[in-house]
Formats: structure tokens, C-alpha cells, sequence
């Protein structure tokens, strides 16, 4: 059997071409400290990989998602402690009111406190997250979740519905929570007892008559204001539930993700070690090649001659 000059030209270059690519791809993989460097140098471990990084992708999101729902549930924490406070003061005032010896002028100037009362809260019920959405208004996030009519009447102008936030992947949690179900829930309408209180504290006390429905009027207002405290309480309750359980789903993704990671990097991650043996190999096979290829190309029947 002959052997042509060009075939033999072919097959020499052939191979010294493999090896070079073979040279080549190893140093990629060890500048990249990739040993996957496309689909087609391990098919089943780049697959699993695109499974495992999608999977590490919606963690992360969810990890995002829960930021989102904490910064919302804080400001509604804030609020409400800022509401529990504000109603423990109206409360003080109420046991102030009854005492016989204040005239109709000081209760008029205890009138005037509640006022300044019913507005701050008012406001706080309109309050606003750090996105700029109002916090109670249900969906109706652009519309104040209450308002005054002109017989100082408060009405909800917001809805039930609650935004709920996928916080983890079988997870949906309620970052917010109805104006209506917090100040005009467990029984009592906060805003309408601050309204009647301030107009009892109005009203002149002339007759016993009179004084027997002040005393009334305290007491009714004391009561709806117990109810009021103790609503804001268990929404509050709520809110901080919710938040530990935040807490709780953080340190599960952060082990997710970190198991993720190893996933990943048993997968692609290249042995340097093996590499660079590898590389050694490749570079000496190469110029092994190299030289016999010049050796056996530079061989002719005029070197018999």
C-alpha cells in the first residue's frame, strides 16, 4: 500500500491541529475556571446545571420578594405602634376628663387635644410605604384610605383586598393589611368614638343630668377605645408573625443558595490540579508530534540516493 506525500501531509497536520485545540481548550478551562466550557463537553452535567441555576435564579428572586414584603410590613409595624400609642394617649385623657372638678373649660381644652389626636391619626391611617402607595387602602394604593366629610364623618374609601407578595416558592404572604378591618374593626369605629368623645367633651355640664351622661359617655368611650387598642394589637400580631416568618424563610434560602452553589460547582467547577497535568501532558504530546511531524515530512527516496 502507497502512502501519497499529501496524504501524509494531511494526517500529520490533522492530528497536530487536534492537539492544539485540545492545548487551547484546556487553557480556556483553566482561565475561566470552568471544566464545562459548552453543552457538548459533559451534555448531562450542562443540563443539570441549567437546571440547578434556574432553580438558584427564582431563589434568589424570592429572597428579593421577601425584602420587598419586610419593607412593607415595617412601615405597617411603624404605623400601628405609632397608632397604639396615640389611642393609650386618648385613653389618658378619658380618665382625665372624668374628674368632678374639672369645669366645661378645661373639657374644652381636652376637646381641643382630641382633636389634634383625631388628625394625627387620620394621617397615620393615610400613611404611606416607602414606594409611595398608601399602606391601608387595600389595591387602591393611589387613594388615601380615608376621608372626612363635612360633618367630620370618616369614611374608607380603599378596599378589602390584600397585596400579596410570593416570598417563597410555595409562599404567598399579605404585605398589607385593609384600613377598614384595622380602624374600623373589632366592633368599634376608632374615628366615630373620637368624634362622639370630642363632642361630649363639648357639651356643658349644667344639670346632675348632664353630669350622669359625661360619666356615661366616658365609660362608652373608654370601652370602644379597649376594643380599638385591643384590634390594633392583634393586627399588630399579625404583622409581626409575618415577619419572623420572613426571618425564618431568609435563613432557609441562604442554605438553599449556598447548597445551590456547591451544586454548581461540583458540576462545572474545573480540578486544577488535573488541569494542569493534563495541560502538561497536552504540551508535551504536542511538540512530540510536532517534531516527528518535521522528521517524517522532511524523509525522501532522494536522501538514499
Amino acid at each position: 500500500m502507497r502512502i501519497s506525500t499529501q496524504t501524509l501531509f494531511e494526517t500529520g497536520a490533522a492530528r497536530i491541529g487536534e492537539l492544539q485545540s485540545g492545548l487551547v481548550k484546556t487553557h480556556q478551562q483553566i482561565a475561566s475556571g470552568r471544566r464545562i466550557l459548552s453543552p457538548s463537553d459533559d451534555p448531562v452535567a450542562a443540563a443539570r446545571a441549567l437546571e440547578v441555576s434556574q432553580s438558584q435564579s427564582l431563589n434568589t428572586q424570592h429572597g428579593l420578594n421577601r425584602q420587598h414584603a419586610k419593607s412593607a410590613l415595617s412601615a405597617v409595624e411603624g404605623t400601628l405602634s405609632s397608632v397604639t400609642s396615640l389611642l393609650q394617649d386618648v385613653k389618658t385623657t378619658v380618665i382625665a376628663a372624668g374628674n368632678g372638678s374639672y369645669s366645661d373649660t378645661e373639657r374644652g381644652f381636652l376637646a381641643t387635644e382630641l382633636r389634634g389626636r383625631f388628625e394625627q391619626l387620620l394621617g397615620l391611617a393615610n400613611g404611606r410605604d416607602a414606594t409611595g402607595n398608601y399602606m391601608f387602602s387595600g389595591f387602591q394604593t393611589t387613594t388615601p384610605a380615608f376621608s372626612e366629610g363635612v360633618s367630620g364623618a370618616v369614611q374608607y374609601d380603599g378596599d378589602q383586598g390584600q397585596r400579596l407578595i410570593q416570598v417563597d416558592s410555595t409562599r404567598q404572604m399579605a404585605a398589607s393589611s385593609p384600613g377598614q378591618a384595622v380602624f374600623q374593626g373589632g366592633g368599634q369605629d376608632v374615628f366615630e368614638t373620637l368624634n362622639n368623645l370630642i363632642t361630649l367633651l363639648q357639651t356643658p355640664v349644667v344639670t346632675p343630668a348632664d353630669g350622669d351622661n359625661l360619666t356615661a359617655g366616658l365609660a362608652t368611650a373608654n370601652g370602644n377605645l379597649d376594643l380599638a387598642l385591643d384590634n390594633v394589637l392583634t393586627v399588630r400580631a399579625s404583622v409581626g408573625s409575618r415577619l419572623q416568618e420572613l426571618e425564618a424563610l431568609d435563613n432557609a434560602g441562604a442554605d438553599r443558595n449556598q447548597q445551590y452553589s456547591q451544586i454548581l460547582s461540583d458540576l462545572q467547577d474545573l480540578d486544577y490540579a488535573e488541569a494542569l497535568t493534563q495541560l502538561s501532558q497536552q504540551q508535551f504530546t504536542l511538540e512530540a508530534a510536532q517534531r516527528s511531524f518535521v522528521t517524517v515530512s522532511g524523509l525522501s527516496l532522494f536522501n538514499f540516493l
